[in-house]
This record gives structure tokens, C-alpha cells and sequence, in this order.
């Protein structure tokens, strides 16, 4: 595989997809309280979060910690982040993920109690 154009595909995957999750939920880039991405590599989470216009603090980052752990990276970040308190009733969170196959999907969730978004 050719690693930049691995990285172009990624990042407008990812964005893209965020965009269309956020379209569909009827959200915002300031509707969004923690982005939540699959953690593959920092420039690609850095890019996607600048064209989503996603502030650092809205975006969680745990792969200097782990490095890319494939599949479990969205759910460690999810246990992670909330452990660390950054993820509270009623916070929408957007996940967004990409793999092997060049595969990728979205889903935007208002978190614990605060209910559903659409």
C-alpha cells in the first residue's frame, strides 16, 4: 500500500463520513462534545479533526498511549475517556472509524442518560 495515498483516503474518509454522520443526526461540529476516532495514527486524527473544525479538547487521542490496536481502539477510547471524566450524561459523542479492506462507518450518540440523537 502506498502510505500517502493510504493517509489522503483516510482522512477524507473519516471526515466525510463524520459529515454525513452529523448530517443524518441533524448535528454541528458545536453540537459535538468529544469526537471519538479510530485511533490509527495522529496525523490522520489531527487532519480530520481540523476539517471537521473540531477543536483539540473535542477530540479524544489515546494512541500515544497504545499505538493502533485495530478494532478495540474506539472502545478503549470510549472507557478511557470516561474514566478520565471527559465523557458526562448527556454529551454527544461522534465515532468514527476506518480498517482493513478500507472499510469505515460512523455513529453519532448522546451519551447515558440524556437520550438519543436522531
Amino acid at each position: 500500500m502506498d502510505g500517502t495515498d493510504v493517509f489522503k483516503f483516510a482522512v477524507k474518509t473519516m471526515s466525510e463520513t463524520a459529515l454525513k454522520t452529523m448530517e443524518l443526526g441533524n448535528l454541528n461540529s458545536e453540537d459535538i462534545d468529544l469526537l471519538v476516532p479510530h485511533q490509527a495514527n495522529i496525523r490522520i486524527i489531527q487532519a480530520s479533526a481540523k476539517r471537521l473544525d473540531l477543536q483539540n479538547d473535542k477530540v479524544y487521542v489515546n494512541i500515544h498511549k497504545y499505538g493502533n490496536t485495530s478494532g478495540a481502539s474506539i472502545p478503549m477510547a470510549l472507557c478511557e475517556a470516561r474514566a478520565e471524566g471527559r465523557i458526562k450524561d448527556g454529551d454527544v459523542l461522534l465515532l468514527v472509524g476506518f480498517g482493513s479492506g478500507l472499510t469505515w462507518a460512523g455513529c453519532a450518540i448522546r451519551w447515558g442518560k440524556g437520550g438519543t440523537t436522531n
